[in-house]
């Protein structure tokens, strides 16, 4: 082989020496004579299949392009739909938490800080909140992510504001 022949130029050079099928070939006679098609000299004929295989390709082009642009469509809205269940599972994670104090806890005193079993420690938020706790030995707490902040729920003791210190 020549030096400047490569595998892909071969097979390039194949192809395009592969005679297509032409019109006459791929309609039956009846239907190439219907059409008038019988009446056109071998070089008409040879026009006509040529631009049919430049129509078959341009087509052929057109809706794989097409085919593209849809399936990159549908990718985008999955990956959104994906990203949107993601950020949601995530904000309903910090949404709520529940655990128990660890260890002991006499209430509320201005400025009292909060650790949960689970390894957060939250601050109380509005130091006029004084509250005394009906039960002392590891409540149940949860921790509620509102619109205006963490609201805490201890087991014996109204809710109140805390603000996050320590997260695991």
């Amino acid at each position: 082989p020549e030096p400047s022949t490569t595998p892909e130029k071969s097979a390039k050079k194949e192809a395009s020496e592969k005679p297509t099928r032409g019109v006459e070939e791929t309609m039956r006679p009846e239907e190439f004579k219907a059409a008038g098609l019988d009446k056109l000299s071998e070089d008409e004929l040879q026009h006509l299949d040529a631009w049919l295989q430049g129509y078959r390709q341009s087509t052929q082009k057109k809706a794989a392009e097409q085919a593209q642009a849809k399936a990159e469509v549908e990718i985008k809205k999955a990956t959104e739909k994906a990203t949107e269940e993601a950020n949601k599972t995530a904000r309903t994670k910090l949404d709520s938490l529940v655990s128990r104090v660890d260890g002991n806890i006499d209430g509320l005193k201005g400025h009292t800080q909060i650790r949960l079993e689970d390894g957060t420690v939250w601050k109380q938020v509005n130091v006029d909140d004084h509250f005394r706790a009906t039960v002392t030995d590891h409540p149940a707490a949860v921790v509620l992510h509102t619109t205006f902040g963490y609201k805490m729920r201890i087991e014996g003791m109204p809710e109140f504001y805390v603000d996050p210190v320590v997260r695991p």
